[in-house]
């Protein structure tokens, strides 16, 4: 017998750049989901996107509407933790955009005030939905490289003028690319290979005028895999380089361009239209084995919707939660530990003994 269940309402919070492209219509596009609320503090343009869904100019005045139950966290880094903490009293289960919070301490606090109220909460790691990111653990999965001995992931962009209005580039708290994107490249490497045990970092200011990082290298070890991985990203790169580069002990799997659905969600296409997330041929992967040719590697399609499909059916009782805040807890610490290795110049041991 199919048993029906009414759609999950959902209350977003922010909608710039996260709220308006990478939650809201991901949001309204799967299935079993309502977007109920959008805070939009002035302006009417969520309202005009949509139209069916409420406009509060508060947090507030959006959990003043007690029918809400799950509410998305999407508004500038530095007001992640206020925010969450404010709606998880009022017991809503969140999802917190990334980077889930600034410092290991506000996050283990997050959690422990989650598990108090028998709560959900995770941090919205929508890259690990990626279908270049899928196309490694499928090559990984293979065994088709051997003992995989470095793996290296880049995103590269070219931004060479800083923006002072926007408040990732102004110099306060929470901005700069290796909270932009740094939490991305770690919760994945993170995801495949679990605890490193070594980090070193080099977090840099390579653009004139920038007063925020914006290029990083960071090298996690993993000594009982006889693995490096290297994480990349920079704001100069003209000429962006691999995402994905693997070496095995029989092979390398190189992966160039990046995953479409950001791109084809700025254009505003829809997650549920024809074509959404699927990879041109061209930019496929490319296996090299020894004493064979080259072959070329199909890109999964990436769905995003994938994300919310696992809350959704943690919330009715279906499922286990992909992304857990104990793993954004990790991510968070590991950012932290890459800005000490940066700041002081050395390898060091990774210890998430204080892991809540």
């Amino acid at each position: 017998m199919l048993v029906m269940h009414e759609p999950i309402r959902v209350g977003v919070v922010g909608f710039g750049l996260a709220g308006r492209v990478f939650h809201t219509a991901v949001v309204q596009a799967t299935p079993g989901l309502d977007l109920a609320a959008v805070v939009q503090r002035s302006g009417d343009d969520a309202k005009k996107e949509y139209p069916e869904a409420h406009v509060a100019r508060s947090v507030e005045e959006m959990l003043s509407d007690v029918g809400i139950r799950l509410v998305v966290i999407a508004t500038p880094s530095y007001s992640h933790y206020e925010l969450a903490k404010q709606c998880l009293h009022e017991q809503r289960h969140v999802i917190i955009d990334k980077p889930f919070a600034l410092t290991s301490t506000e996050a283990a606090d997050l959690i422990h005030a989650a598990r108090h109220r028998s709560l959900l909460l995770t941090a919205y790691q929508n890259r690990r939905w990626d279908g270049d990111f899928q196309a490694v653990r499928q090559v990984l999965a293979s065994s088709e490289l051997g003992r995989l001995v470095t793996l290296e992931s880049h995103i590269d962009r070219f931004r060479p003028e800083p923006r002072r209005d926007v408040w990732r580039e102004s110099g306060g708290p929470g901005g700069g690319l290796l909270f932009d994107l740094g939490p991305h490249l770690v919760d994945q490497a993170l995801a495949l290979f679990g605890r490193p045990d070594t980090i070193s970092a080099s977090i840099r200011v390579e653009r004139d005028s920038a007063v925020v990082d914006d290029a990083f290298d960071l090298q996690l070890t993993f000594e009982r895999q006889c693995l490096t991985v290297f994480l990349r990203s920079t704001l100069t790169a003209c000429t962006p380089g691999p995402r994905f580069i693997l070496h095995g002990t029989q092979g390398s799997f190189v992966k160039w361009g990046t995953d479409p659905q950001e791109a084809q969600l700025r254009s505003g296409m829809r997650p549920d239209a024809p074509g959404f997330g699927e990879e041109a041929e061209s930019h496929w992967g490319e296996l090299r084995l020894e004493n064979q040719g080259p072959r070329r590697i199909p890109t999964p399609a990436g769905d995003y919707r994938g994300f919310y499909e696992n809350v959704r059916d943690v919330l009715l009782g279906k499922a286990e939660l992909t992304v857990t805040p104990e793993e954004a807890w990790r991510t968070t610490r590991l950012i932290e530990l890459a800005r000490e290795s940066s700041g002081h110049g050395r390898r060091l041991h990774v210890d998430f003994s204080g892991e809540p």
